[in-house]
């Protein structure tokens, strides 16, 4: 194969796995409609919020505060958890805009944080779903 063929098949895979701005939670005012929803769910060393959000993808957001650690391990973090949510996000049950919010712990591999995300993912529609039929019902 010739390098130009090869660079090819590398700029396709990179496409595909890309993160782009339309899975992420950019402003504030996103951020504050998760909080507001009350919907929350610990795992592990992971505080995560979620909130339906009316389209057809997860989005995800992160608040990693300074008790995290340097700025160094926090950044290591958000690259963890980030990977780890891009991995799974094809598989996640509805559609909810997610906010996760390390706390202080040592540094968990990627299997693990994709673990915690899914398994919280899905308690969190289950309950949402419970929630909207109680609310459909009144």
């Amino acid at each position: 194969m010739t390098d130009q063929g090869a660079n090819t098949e590398k700029a396709d895979a990179a496409r595909g796995a890309r993160f782009p701005r339309s899975c992420k939670l950019c402003h504030d005012l996103e951020y504050q409609a998760v909080y507001d929803a009350r919907m929350k769910k610990a795992a592990g060393p992971l505080l995560m919020f979620t909130r339906p959000n009316g389209l057809r993808r997860w989005r995800l957001g992160l608040a990693v505060g300074k008790r995290v650690g340097t700025a160094v391990q926090r950044n290591r973090v958000k690259r963890m958890v980030r990977e780890a949510f891009r991995l799974i996000q094809h598989d996640l049950p509805g559609a909810y805009d997610l906010v996760v919010s390390p706390r202080q712990n040592p540094e968990l591999p990627l299997a693990d944080y994709q673990r915690l995300i899914a398994q919280t993912a899905e308690l969190m529609h289950k309950d949402w779903s419970r929630r909207e039929k109680r609310d459909g019902q009144r």
